[in-house]
Protein backbone atom coordinates (compact mmCIF):
# COMPACT_ATOMS: atom_id res chain seq x y z
CA UNK A 1 0.00 0.00 0.00
CA UNK A 2 1.82 3.32 -1.07
CA UNK A 3 1.36 6.18 1.83
CA UNK A 4 0.45 9.53 0.54
CA UNK A 5 3.26 11.71 0.47
CA UNK A 6 3.20 14.53 2.69
CA UNK A 7 4.12 18.14 1.32
CA UNK A 8 6.99 19.30 2.40
CA UNK A 9 7.49 22.58 4.06
CA UNK A 10 8.23 25.64 2.26
CA UNK A 11 11.52 27.37 2.08
CA UNK A 12 12.16 30.46 3.46
CA UNK A 13 15.39 32.99 2.99
CA UNK A 14 16.78 35.75 4.83
CA UNK A 15 19.06 38.42 3.75
CA UNK A 16 20.30 39.85 6.84
CA UNK A 17 23.13 40.70 9.20
CA UNK A 18 24.55 38.37 12.08
CA UNK A 19 23.73 38.99 15.60
CA UNK A 20 25.35 37.00 17.90
CA UNK A 21 23.12 37.32 20.85
CA UNK A 22 20.90 35.93 18.39
CA UNK A 23 17.68 38.07 19.12
CA UNK A 24 17.57 40.15 15.46
CA UNK A 25 19.13 39.49 12.49
CA UNK A 26 19.44 35.93 10.32
CA UNK A 27 19.47 34.23 13.88
CA UNK A 28 16.20 35.51 15.00
CA UNK A 29 14.22 35.05 11.40
CA UNK A 30 15.55 31.14 11.40
CA UNK A 31 13.88 31.05 14.79
CA UNK A 32 10.78 32.43 13.25
CA UNK A 33 11.10 30.42 10.37
CA UNK A 34 10.60 27.40 12.13
CA UNK A 35 8.60 28.15 14.77
CA UNK A 36 5.96 29.09 11.82
CA UNK A 37 7.13 25.70 10.06
CA UNK A 38 8.77 26.96 7.44
CA UNK A 39 12.12 25.32 6.65
CA UNK A 40 15.08 28.80 6.99
CA UNK A 41 17.71 29.01 4.96
CA UNK A 42 19.62 32.74 5.25
CA UNK A 43 22.15 34.72 2.79
CA UNK A 44 24.50 37.00 5.06
CA UNK A 45 25.02 40.09 4.45
CA UNK A 46 27.41 41.57 7.24
CA UNK A 47 28.14 40.43 10.51
CA UNK A 48 28.04 42.82 14.04
CA UNK A 49 29.61 42.08 17.32
CA UNK A 50 27.16 43.36 19.06
CA UNK A 51 24.73 42.17 22.40
CA UNK A 52 21.57 43.23 24.15
CA UNK A 53 23.06 46.44 24.99
CA UNK A 54 24.43 47.92 21.93
CA UNK A 55 26.67 47.26 18.87
CA UNK A 56 30.45 47.11 19.49
CA UNK A 57 31.32 46.85 15.49
CA UNK A 58 29.75 46.26 12.29
CA UNK A 59 31.67 44.11 9.20
CA UNK A 60 30.57 44.31 5.90
CA UNK A 61 30.48 41.07 3.46
CA UNK A 62 31.96 42.01 0.45
CA UNK A 63 29.00 42.65 -2.39
CA UNK A 64 30.51 40.12 -4.47
CA UNK A 65 30.11 37.01 -2.20
CA UNK A 66 26.95 38.21 -0.99
CA UNK A 67 25.58 38.04 -4.73
CA UNK A 68 27.22 34.45 -5.09
CA UNK A 69 25.71 33.48 -1.71
CA UNK A 70 22.47 34.53 -3.79
CA UNK A 71 23.63 32.64 -7.20
CA UNK A 72 24.64 29.63 -5.77
CA UNK A 73 21.41 29.30 -3.20
CA UNK A 74 18.89 29.94 -6.14
CA UNK A 75 20.46 27.57 -8.37
CA UNK A 76 20.01 24.77 -6.26
CA UNK A 77 17.08 25.58 -3.75
CA UNK A 78 13.19 26.58 -4.03
CA UNK A 79 12.79 29.57 -2.32
CA UNK A 80 8.58 29.94 -1.39
CA UNK A 81 9.31 33.89 -0.06
CA UNK A 82 12.07 35.97 1.39
CA UNK A 83 12.97 38.89 4.05
CA UNK A 84 15.44 41.29 3.31
CA UNK A 85 16.79 43.00 6.92
CA UNK A 86 20.23 44.73 7.95
CA UNK A 87 22.14 45.30 4.17
CA UNK A 88 24.56 47.91 5.78
CA UNK A 89 25.77 49.80 2.55
CA UNK A 90 24.91 51.04 -0.88
CA UNK A 91 27.23 48.34 -2.60
CA UNK A 92 25.26 45.42 -0.52
CA UNK A 93 21.81 46.96 -1.30
CA UNK A 94 22.44 46.91 -5.15
CA UNK A 95 24.25 43.04 -4.77
CA UNK A 96 21.33 41.76 -3.15
CA UNK A 97 19.04 43.78 -5.51
CA UNK A 98 20.56 42.49 -8.70
CA UNK A 99 20.85 38.78 -7.19
CA UNK A 100 17.13 38.59 -5.99
CA UNK A 101 16.04 40.58 -8.98
CA UNK A 102 16.18 37.37 -11.66
CA UNK A 103 14.03 35.29 -9.56
CA UNK A 104 11.40 37.67 -8.61
CA UNK A 105 10.63 38.44 -12.47
CA UNK A 106 11.21 34.70 -13.38
CA UNK A 107 8.45 33.46 -11.22
CA UNK A 108 10.68 31.81 -8.72
CA UNK A 109 10.81 34.09 -5.74
CA UNK A 110 6.96 34.41 -5.20
CA UNK A 111 7.53 37.31 -2.55
CA UNK A 112 10.39 39.51 -0.89
CA UNK A 113 9.24 41.52 2.82
CA UNK A 114 11.44 44.20 2.93
CA UNK A 115 12.29 45.59 6.44
CA UNK A 116 14.73 48.70 6.08
CA UNK A 117 16.52 47.99 9.72
CA UNK A 118 18.50 51.30 9.78
CA UNK A 119 19.06 51.64 13.89
CA UNK A 120 19.44 48.97 16.33
CA UNK A 121 16.83 48.87 19.53
CA UNK A 122 20.50 50.31 21.15
CA UNK A 123 20.19 53.20 18.95
CA UNK A 124 23.25 52.46 16.97
CA UNK A 125 22.92 53.03 13.39
CA UNK A 126 22.78 49.95 11.42
CA UNK A 127 22.33 51.33 7.36
CA UNK A 128 24.77 54.35 6.22
CA UNK A 129 22.84 57.45 5.39
CA UNK A 130 24.41 56.63 1.46
CA UNK A 131 22.63 53.11 1.26
CA UNK A 132 18.75 54.94 1.49
CA UNK A 133 18.61 56.06 -1.91
CA UNK A 134 19.71 53.03 -3.17
CA UNK A 135 17.72 50.87 -1.02
CA UNK A 136 14.49 53.02 -1.81
CA UNK A 137 15.54 52.57 -5.64
CA UNK A 138 16.94 49.39 -6.16
CA UNK A 139 15.10 47.45 -3.56
CA UNK A 140 11.43 48.54 -2.52
CA UNK A 141 10.69 48.18 -6.04
CA UNK A 142 10.68 44.11 -5.18
CA UNK A 143 9.03 44.32 -2.06
CA UNK A 144 5.75 42.31 -1.70
CA UNK A 145 5.59 44.15 1.76
CA UNK A 146 7.50 46.83 3.22
CA UNK A 147 7.74 46.97 6.96
CA UNK A 148 9.08 50.06 8.66
CA UNK A 149 8.69 51.14 11.67
CA UNK A 150 7.76 55.50 12.51
CA UNK A 151 11.53 56.61 12.36
CA UNK A 152 12.52 54.00 9.16
CA UNK A 153 9.39 55.92 7.63
CA UNK A 154 10.65 59.28 8.50
CA UNK A 155 14.04 58.33 6.76
CA UNK A 156 12.47 56.89 3.43
CA UNK A 157 10.05 59.79 3.01
CA UNK A 158 13.02 62.79 4.26
CA UNK A 159 10.10 63.90 6.94
CA UNK A 160 9.43 64.34 10.89
CA UNK A 161 8.37 60.68 12.01
CA UNK A 162 4.62 60.56 12.73
CA UNK A 163 3.68 61.53 15.87
CA UNK A 164 -0.48 60.49 15.30
CA UNK A 165 -2.71 57.92 13.40
CA UNK A 166 -3.30 60.66 10.78
CA UNK A 167 -0.25 61.74 10.17
CA UNK A 168 0.48 57.74 9.96
CA UNK A 169 -1.90 57.10 7.45
CA UNK A 170 -0.43 59.90 4.88
CA UNK A 171 2.72 58.53 5.47
CA UNK A 172 1.46 54.64 4.56
CA UNK A 173 0.10 56.62 1.36
CA UNK A 174 3.55 58.32 0.55
CA UNK A 175 5.47 55.09 1.34
CA UNK A 176 3.06 53.09 -1.01
CA UNK A 177 4.07 54.87 -3.82
CA UNK A 178 7.63 53.62 -3.35
CA UNK A 179 6.49 50.61 -4.50
CA UNK A 180 5.88 49.16 -8.01
CA UNK A 181 2.04 49.11 -9.41
CA UNK A 182 1.68 45.93 -10.46
CA UNK A 183 -0.32 43.67 -8.33
CA UNK A 184 -1.00 43.71 -4.54
CA UNK A 185 2.04 45.13 -3.38
CA UNK A 186 1.85 46.28 0.68
CA UNK A 187 3.13 48.81 3.27
CA UNK A 188 2.89 47.73 6.71
CA UNK A 189 3.45 51.06 9.09
CA UNK A 190 4.83 50.03 12.61
CA UNK A 191 3.48 52.41 14.97
CA UNK A 192 4.91 50.98 17.76
CA UNK A 193 6.74 54.23 19.30
CA UNK A 194 3.51 55.96 19.31
CA UNK A 195 2.01 55.60 23.07
CA UNK A 196 -1.26 53.66 23.83
CA UNK A 197 -1.51 49.94 22.19
CA UNK A 198 0.78 48.48 19.16
CA UNK A 199 -1.80 50.31 16.33
CA UNK A 200 0.11 49.38 12.67
CA UNK A 201 -1.62 50.17 9.37
CA UNK A 202 -1.31 48.05 6.41
CA UNK A 203 -1.92 49.57 3.09
CA UNK A 204 -2.38 48.33 -0.73
CA UNK A 205 -2.91 51.50 -2.30
CA UNK A 206 -6.69 50.87 -1.56
CA UNK A 207 -7.49 49.69 1.43
CA UNK A 208 -5.64 51.16 5.05
CA UNK A 209 -6.05 48.05 7.42
CA UNK A 210 -5.86 49.15 10.95
CA UNK A 211 -4.01 46.61 13.12
CA UNK A 212 -4.37 47.22 17.09
CA UNK A 213 -2.79 44.99 19.88
CA UNK A 214 -2.14 45.71 23.32
CA UNK A 215 1.34 46.93 24.26
CA UNK A 216 3.17 44.18 26.29
CA UNK A 217 5.06 45.63 29.22
CA UNK A 218 8.48 44.18 28.79
CA UNK A 219 11.77 45.73 28.09
CA UNK A 220 13.03 42.18 26.20
CA UNK A 221 12.06 43.69 22.66
CA UNK A 222 15.01 43.62 20.87
CA UNK A 223 14.89 42.27 17.13
CA UNK A 224 10.99 42.88 17.18
CA UNK A 225 11.40 43.76 13.33
CA UNK A 226 12.87 41.28 12.25
CA UNK A 227 10.92 39.05 13.88
CA UNK A 228 7.76 40.36 12.45
CA UNK A 229 8.82 40.25 8.96
CA UNK A 230 10.33 37.09 8.86
CA UNK A 231 7.16 35.72 10.37
CA UNK A 232 5.44 37.31 7.60
CA UNK A 233 7.84 35.75 4.88
CA UNK A 234 6.88 32.62 6.72
CA UNK A 235 2.97 33.01 6.37
CA UNK A 236 3.43 33.92 2.79
CA UNK A 237 5.56 31.01 1.59
CA UNK A 238 2.64 28.66 2.94
CA UNK A 239 0.71 30.46 0.53
CA UNK A 240 -1.57 32.35 2.84
CA UNK A 241 -2.61 35.65 1.33
CA UNK A 242 -0.90 38.94 2.33
CA UNK A 243 -3.44 40.40 4.91
CA UNK A 244 -4.32 37.14 6.45
CA UNK A 245 -0.46 36.87 6.60
CA UNK A 246 0.37 40.02 8.12
CA UNK A 247 -2.77 39.71 10.70
CA UNK A 248 -0.92 35.92 11.88
CA UNK A 249 2.30 37.48 12.39
CA UNK A 250 1.72 40.46 14.68
CA UNK A 251 -0.40 37.78 16.38
CA UNK A 252 2.32 35.19 16.86
CA UNK A 253 4.82 38.47 17.55
CA UNK A 254 2.32 39.78 20.32
CA UNK A 255 2.66 36.46 21.56
CA UNK A 256 6.63 35.72 21.76
CA UNK A 257 6.31 39.47 23.46
CA UNK A 258 4.27 38.21 26.02
CA UNK A 259 6.44 35.46 26.79
CA UNK A 260 9.59 36.94 26.38
CA UNK A 261 10.27 37.28 30.19
CA UNK A 262 10.38 33.55 30.38
CA UNK A 263 14.28 33.91 28.64
CA UNK A 264 17.07 35.24 30.19
CA UNK A 265 19.44 36.47 27.65
CA UNK A 266 21.41 39.34 28.45
CA UNK A 267 20.82 42.67 31.25
CA UNK A 268 19.83 45.24 28.03
CA UNK A 269 16.70 44.57 25.60
CA UNK A 270 16.33 40.78 26.23
CA UNK A 271 14.94 38.82 22.78
CA UNK A 272 11.17 37.82 22.05
CA UNK A 273 10.06 34.30 23.00
CA UNK A 274 10.32 32.77 19.39
CA UNK A 275 9.32 29.41 20.59
CA UNK A 276 6.95 30.32 23.20
CA UNK A 277 4.30 27.81 21.70
CA UNK A 278 6.65 24.81 21.87
CA UNK A 279 9.15 25.52 24.64
CA UNK A 280 7.15 23.87 27.85
CA UNK A 281 7.14 26.27 31.32
CA UNK A 282 9.20 25.66 33.69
Amino acid sequence: MNTPKRPSPPNALSVAGIDPSGGAGIFADLKAFSALGAYGTGVVAALTAQNTQGVTGVHAVPPPFVRLQLDTLFADVRIDAAKVGMLGTAAIAIAVAEGLAPPISAGRLPHLVVDPVMVAKSGDTLLGREAIATLIEALLPLATVLTPNLPEAGVLLDARPADNLKEMQRAAERLRRLLRDDGRRFVLLKGGHLAGDATDLLFDGDRMVELSAPRVATRNTHGTGCTLSAAIAALLAHGIEPVAAVRQAKQYLTEALRQADRLDVGSGHGPVHHFHAWWPRA
